[in-house]
């Protein structure tokens, strides 16, 4: 059997069990002549165990307008605003504080998401998620 000749990759955060034929979903499916509804049907399917958070979804399109796509972890950001119990970072940050993470809790959310990172270890990722909550205005103590 030869394999399928891809078209596009599409990628796409959308809400965990909450994707609908509305933009994001529709137009970037649309225009490369997917079904939309058999998508939004998958994913929800997918992910209706993590109903509510965003969820990154890679879509590889084929030339047969066939699609798989794969779900990976929450963003870190999402992850460290859950830690903190926000709903956004801060506005002005370095200037305003929009919560404190421990090291604990950064350590958890690198381990959870290291299979997306681009680090070797654990050590590696946690600078990146403490990058990431610095950029938004979140203490690391």
């Amino acid at each position: 059997m030869a394999a399928k000749k891809i078209k596009t990759i599409i990628k796409l955060n959308i809400k965990a069990g909450e994707a609908t034929p509305a933009p994001p979903v529709g137009p970037a499916l649309g225009q490369h002549g997917l079904p939309i509804m058999e998508f939004v049907k998958a994913f929800n399917d997918r992910t209706a165990s993590q109903k509510g958070t965003i969820l990154p979804a890679v879509i590889t399109v084929f030339t047969d307008r066939t699609f798989s796509f794969i779900v990976k972890k929450p963003p870190v950001a999402e992850m460290i605003k859950k830690a903190i119990g926000r709903e956004k970072g801060s506005q002005k940050p370095g200037r305003e504080v929009a919560g404190t993470l421990t090291e604990t809790q950064a350590e958890e959310i690198a381990k959870i998401k290291m299979e997306d990172l681009n680090a070797n270890d654990v050590a590696a990722a946690v600078k990146i998620v403490k990058g990431t909550a610095r950029s938004m205005g979140v203490e690391v103590k």
